[in-house]
């Protein structure tokens, strides 16, 4: 079965922006837990050394829409390599 190119970019896209919200909300309705996990998903470094306690608006929007055009650019290439294998 093939990939559509633009379909799972955009399902990539959409996808990492839903996380990059849900991830700010948590942090700010549970930093110490955020940290936490944080902290597991880097093999115990603490990373509350180098977080940022309040985040400016335009660096959350900008975050946003770099992780989700990056996704998208992710998201397409994946299905046009995809679907190269799949021919074979």
């Amino acid at each position: 079965m093939k990939h559509n190119p633009t379909a799972t970019a955009n399902a990539a896209g959409i996808t990492t922006a839903i996380v990059f919200f849900v991830c700010r909300a948590a942090f700010v309705i549970a930093p110490d837990l955020s940290m936490n996990i944080g902290k597991s998903w880097f093999h115990g470094i603490d990373i509350s050394l180098i977080a940022a306690q309040n985040v400016a608006s335009n660096s959350f929007f900008l975050g946003l829409i770099s992780a989700t055009v990056g996704a998208w650019l992710v998201g397409y290439l994946f299905a046009v390599i995809y679907n190269k294998f799949v021919k074979k």
